[in-house]
């Protein structure tokens, strides 16, 4: 394998209720990345009852953060399964430690930062639904299911996610603040890091779909 394959390693960052769902799927649909989600590998592994999937859930039921050792061996070992395909990272890496043992597998091309203001993000989440066992995620405002109050797909019930309240909102988007930080200056510092900063998902698309065809012009090796 040469340089000539095009091979883009590529991570999506933002808060809960930023669009980062929503435009992860639009970036991989559009320029057919490989994507992966830590929310819906973690889901998965809950839902087949592996070892990490146990003891992801006990950290999620304690309302804890899953460990990084976790999160990081469960997304490296997804990983070397898409050896040969360009991806996108949702969810992951969310801490300095994850950022820094991705660095030591791969190297990351882009980083697409979300930056969507704190109000906007307080009223997406408050008008969100999800189905509990996909994790298919809905927005009465831009996203609303066909039926209301049911998942296109399976017709069952939507619920409200237990830390969607205004109270846990706000704690949520403090952790996940604090959490990234360091990981935006650690990508900054790499010169990888594009931030993209507006209120509606789609008027943020066009940019990043033309920072995605500047990336994928570039010729990349593929990673170890």
């Amino acid at each position: 394998m040469g340089a000539s394959r095009q091979l883009l390693r590529a991570v999506i960052l933002g808060s809960p209720g930023s669009g980062k769902h929503t435009l992860s799927l639009r970036i991989t649909k559009h320029f057919q990345l490989k994507r992966l989600s830590s929310g819906d590998l973690l889901r998965d592994n809950v839902l087949r009852d592996t070892e990490i999937g146990v003891l992801a859930n006990d950290f999620m039921s304690q309302g804890k953060l899953i460990p990084d050792d976790l999160m990081t061996h469960l997304t490296l070992q997804e990983l070397k399964n898409l050896t040969q395909y360009s991806w996108l990272l949702c969810g992951f890496p969310r801490t300095l430690p994850q950022a820094k043992a991705l660095d030591r597998v791969h190297q990351i091309h882009l980083v697409i930062n979300l930056n969507v203001p704190f109000e906007v993000i307080m009223q997406r989440l408050a008008a969100r639904w999800v189905h509990p066992a996909s994790g298919r995620v809905y927005n009465l405002e831009f996203n609303p299911p066909k039926v209301d109050g049911m998942d296109d797909l399976t017709g069952e019930p939507l619920v409200k996610r237990e830390d969607d309240t205004p109270v846990t909102l706000i704690k949520r988007l403090k952790a996940y603040e604090d959490q990234t930080k360091p990981v935006l200056e650690h990508y900054q510092k790499k010169g990888v890091l594009e931030t993209f900063s507006g209120r509606e998902t789609n008027k943020l698309w066009p940019y990043i779909h033309a920072c995605m065809q500047t990336k994928l012009t570039q010729k990349y090796q593929p990673s170890p």
